[in-house]
């Protein structure tokens, strides 16, 4: 079961950074684009991210799982707690950022798009610092 476990644990985090890489370089992409064809591009590419809500999902899941043995030594690990911690900051900040992707849609992208940027780096970051805390406390 664990290792079924650690599978779904890896495609989860594939498709969850990958989603925030794939974010950014296609941000890179659409930076030289004209301004009409620069909100249209990046609104039809915000279906990529029910590619990262898939992949957090099955992180989350797999990793409640994966956790089993270690809830009971969570308090005397803070490099644990750290990464539990920034989990749900990455939850949070991909919840705002599909928040602010449905106003974009509904309306006004320009301005819902540049609120996006900063937090989908945010996101990128938070997403590899989880994945460095993870190694470092698992190795």
């Amino acid at each position: 079961m664990r290792e079924i476990m650690l599978i779904l644990h890896f495609i989860g985090l594939a498709m969850g950074l990958g989603t925030s890489f794939g974010f950014m370089f296609l941000g890179i992409a659409s930076a030289k684009m004209e301004k009409g064809d620069r909100m249209k591009f990046q609104l039809n590419a915000m279906a990529l991210s029910r590619m990262g809500h898939i992949g957090l999902a099955l992180l989350v899941i797999s990793g409640i799982v994966l956790m089993t043995p270690f809830w009971k030594v969570l308090l005397s690990s803070p490099v644990l707690i750290a990464k539990l911690v920034l989990v749900l900051v990455l939850g949070a900040l991909i919840g705002k950022i599909t928040s602010i992707g449905k106003k974009a849609i509904q309306g006004n992208p320009e301005e819902q798009l540049n609120k996006m940027q900063p937090l989908g780096k945010m996101a990128l970051l938070t997403g590899l610092a989880i994945v460095v805390l993870a190694v470092y406390f698992f190795h």
